[in-house]
């Protein structure tokens, strides 16, 4: 299947089901090469041109209908990683390593704990299924598309599992829980991804950690200036590139998530991993 970017407008057909967006033809071409070394930080080129874009579905148009489709695991308030007890502002960067892992997951950066986090063993179980420790439920973020290209998803009770999963615990809501979202989007220049919550939130593009906001903080922002990290990753415009972001809100009682982005994504079947 061709890695034509579509340039896309929003279509919401159900408040958390699914959304997509209708699409037109423009250029675009994937630039994936694969990783080595199984259970080991990654390179610096993907391997998911096969996994989003060549087995990926098309509209009867032959258009592309990216959906932007997530994975919420559920966790207990006794996993040592959550509802852990600080004395300090929460802020907690370096958790993961620089590079993605080559399972697309965001390896453990420390050779030891962090102030937030007991090691790599139970920080491997944020973004996998682990059978009595999470439960994965799938979750769809709908952008809404603004003025000037941005499209923006704002949440400031981050709460998409209420009642499900382990349930709420005897809470107004379910406060424990990681989200994992893969997509692809076309490098054109000038694009922007901007992140603001709580708890940690990390972004990788072209598998490399491009935003680090790791810890137990109150609602922190930072933003991806794409052309800033071209710079000095080697992103050429009119290529095809993942973006892969990590999320978990992890203690009581704040959750903020909101995307503001200008990227055009271009995945049109969810990648779930």
């Amino acid at each position: 299947m061709s890695t034509t970017l579509r340039s896309c407008s929003l279509l919401i057909t159900a408040s958390i089901a699914s959304f997509a967006f209708a699409c037109s033809d423009g250029a675009g071409e994937s630039n994936f090469e694969g990783k080595s070394g199984a259970g080991e930080t990654g390179s610096s080129k993907d391997d998911r041109s096969t996994v989003s874009l060549v087995e990926a579905g098309e509209s009867e148009d032959g258009g592309c209908a990216p959906a932007l489709v997530g994975i919420v695991r559920d966790f207990q308030d006794t996993h040592p990683d959550f509802e852990r007890q600080i004395d300090f502002d929460g802020r907690d960067p370096g958790i993961v390593a620089a590079l993605l892992g080559v399972d697309h997951k965001p390896v453990y950066g420390p050779a030891t704990n962090t102030a937030t986090t007991g090691g790599k063993a139970l920080f491997d179980e944020w973004y996998r299924d682990v059978p009595g420790v999470n439960i994965p439920i799938q979750f769809t973020v709908p952008l809404v598309q603004g003025p000037n290209g941005i499209a923006t998803y704002s949440n400031s009770n981050f709460f998409p599992i209420d009642n499900q999963g382990f349930g709420n615990q005897g809470r107004a809501h379910n406060y424990h829980f990681t989200f994992e979202l893969h997509t692809t989007f076309v490098y054109k220049g000038g694009e922007v991804f901007t992140f603001t919550g709580d708890d940690d939130l990390f972004a990788f593009v072209d598998g490399h950690l491009a935003l680090d906001l790791g810890g137990l903080h109150q609602p922190l922002t930072d933003t991806i200036n794409l052309d800033a990290f071209a710079a000095t990753n080697g992103l050429v415009k009119g290529k095809t590139y993942p973006l892969d972001v990590f999320q978990a809100e992890r203690k009581t009682v704040l959750s903020n998530f909101r995307i503001d982005t200008s990227l055009e994504f271009n995945n049109c079947n969810p990648i779930l991993l």
